[in-house]
């Protein structure tokens, strides 16, 4: 067999193993859209595959007149873009440092963050620890824990280390300090890494609820996610079918909780296709420079 027949036939086995991929990664997707977009009986009788069966849009209109869940949506936009700067500001802060060879106790520091990586209090000493630090129903207790990943802190550092030295050197000899260094030089040439990183803590913020469900009791500062995994939790239809003036016709649960999903999904997808060039380049950059 030839090396052309060869690289063919892997081509084609290649080609054919991503396609059947990506169709069972999108089928869960268009199988909640096309629930979302059915009606009661085509969902009770079952019929319901990745096409909507007899087309409504009832159980988008459910969703969008609940002012809660809108100001949910509102919510966590907001608390996800602050834990984002505030998370990558102190990533870079702690990344930064650690990549001079001259700082004292930086080995023991660079170990102390790497058994994080392995080890834990809990649960119920971190509840501890944030209730004793009076942030139960505080939008501070969804952001200072998860501040600094040190999954995302060690990319970063490997990233920075692969910068030439000689770049430093030169900007040291012109008069240039450290955070003049890190500002016009290090962080221009860490876009990729940066928005990469960016995107790791803005999806785990949106999807995160755990920590919600534990420290926050005030309707309030329910996220999004949180509002959705009590809808789904117990399989029951909201005050959203009840509301006055809206629609009486009572829809199934399964279709609030399919639009509902959705509803928490499409914003952060749309964030994908604005970052999703420096994606791959910057995670892999940051994984073997250094």
């Amino acid at each position: 067999m030839s090396d052309r027949t060869s690289n063919r036939i892997f081509d084609i086995v290649n080609v054919t193993f991503i396609t059947l991929f990506v169709i069972f990664c999108l089928a869960p997707f268009l199988h909640t859209i096309a629930i979302s977009l059915s009606s009661n009986r085509a969902i009770t009788s079952g019929e319901v595959t990745i096409f909507p069966k007899e087309f409504t849009w009832d159980a988008y209109g459910q969703v969008f007149s609940d002012s809660s869940m809108i100001y949910s949506l509102g919510f966590t936009l907001f608390l996800t873009v602050v834990t984002t700067l505030l998370c990558m500001v102190f990533t870079i802060a702690a990344a930064y440092p650690l990549t001079k060879k001259n700082l004292k106790g930086r080995k023991l520091f660079m170990y102390i963050i790497i058994i994080t990586m392995f080890f834990s209090g809990g649960i119920i000493p971190e509840y501890l620890l944030i209730r004793d630090l009076h942030l139960i129903n505080s939008i501070w207790a969804l952001i200072l824990p998860g501040l600094v990943s040190p999954f995302n802190l060690i990319i970063l550092i490997s990233f920075f280390r692969g910068i030439p030295e000689s770049l430093e050197e030169s900007a040291e000899i012109d008069g240039s300090s450290h955070v003049y260094t890190l500002f016009k030089i290090i962080l221009p040439l860490s876009l990729p890494v940066l928005a990469t990183l960016s995107l790791f803590y803005a999806v785990g913020r949106w999807n995160g609820f755990q920590d919600s469900l534990m420290y926050i009791n005030d309707p309030k500062l329910y996220p999004l996610q949180l509002k959705l995994y009590q809808m789904v939790q117990n399989n029951m239809v909201s005050e959203l079918t009840l509301m006055e003036g809206a629609n009486r016709t009572r829809l199934t649960p399964e279709s609030l909780k399919a639009a509902t999903v959705i509803f928490a999904t499409v914003p952060i997808l749309l964030v994908y296709p604005w970052l999703q060039k420096y994606f791959v380049s910057g995670a892999m950059q940051g994984a073997v420079k250094g």
